[in-house]
């Protein structure tokens, strides 16, 4: 369906409060937004940040034909744009990048949700929800579970090594084998790739799992499938080294990880979501 220009002019008058509010929200943010965006473009972890934006936008858009106009406005969205407004300066006073971003999401939700109130947002809270993947994880978080998460992906890939009669022997984060050492380093401890996993497993769950279970069941699944997926790239770069050479692990299979990743996490997705499925119908029709 096109929409004219006059449609379109005709929305922003009859709308024009709440967009006001939102680009005064957004250029007070200015700064919050480069800083995200220097992370996307610094970082190819959050490179995935964006697409997040836009794609939020259409999984708004797509619903718009469902809005009804006038609607209750929603005391609970003011107090959201409230909270989020208190943690954008308390993120600001403490230079705590999470809290400001995170709290910028808030005060868009709160804003929309006050607005347009719930009959309305229920229909596209998801939207609001998806921005969330754009914020790089918080450096607390990253580097307390870094170092737990590379022992246990080391300590698993030599368990696998020992299963097909590899020769592997672990020492920290160290993955030695005949004539070559493999280190489990932090971008290896598969972190670093979770955010981008969790909003593919959050648009997945989204539009192709029934019910409300069964898409917060699969999206919590997305979790220990990045760490599964991160330790098949470490077991295949190991075994890459040891069955051909080191040259080809460091050099051609280190270049296909993270490919290696994400295409093992979608086929991981694709049959936890069917198994799910198939166990939801048989205990349907029993």
């Amino acid at each position: 369906m096109t929409v004219s220009t006059q449609e379109i002019g005709i929305h922003l008058k009859t709308h024009r409060y709440p967009y006001m509010a939102l680009a005064v929200i957004l250029l007070f943010n200015l700064g919050t937004m480069a800083d995200l965006i220097s992370d996307w473009i610094r970082d190819d972890n959050y490179s995935h940040g964006f697409f997040i934006i836009p794609i939020a936008v259409w999984l708004f858009w797509r619903r718009r034909d469902e809005f009804v106009f006038p609607a209750e406005m929603s005391r609970a969205g003011l107090v959201l744009f409230l909270l989020g407004c208190a943690g954008t300066i308390l993120g600001v006073a403490a230079s705590e990048y999470f809290t400001t971003r995170f709290s910028l999401v808030m005060i868009v939700s709160g804003l929309a949700l006050y607005y347009m109130g719930w009959e309305n947002f229920r229909k596209v809270w998801f939207a609001f929800f998806f921005l969330l993947f754009m914020i790089p994880i918080p450096a607390i978080v990253y580097y307390a579970a870094t170092m737990p998460m590379q022992l246990m992906a080391s300590k698993v890939t030599v368990g696998l090594l020992h299963l097909i009669g590899v020769p592997a022997v672990r020492n920290g984060n160290i993955i030695h084998l005949p004539e070559y050492s493999l280190e489990v380093v932090e971008a290896c401890s598969g972190l670093r790739s979770l955010v981008t996993l969790l909003s593919l497993g959050a648009l997945y769950a989204y539009f192709r799992m029934p019910g409300r279970v069964l898409p917060v069941l699969l999206f919590a699944c997305t979790v220990p499938i990045a760490i599964a997926t991160n330790i098949i790239r470490i077991f295949v770069t190991a075994l890459g080294a040891y069955a051909i050479s080191p040259q080809m692990a460091e050099d051609f299979l280190h270049e296909l990880s993270g490919l290696i990743v994400f295409v093992s996490a979608m086929i991981l997705m694709l049959i936890l979501g069917a198994i799910l499925v198939w166990i939801r119908n048989r205990l349907v029709s029993s």
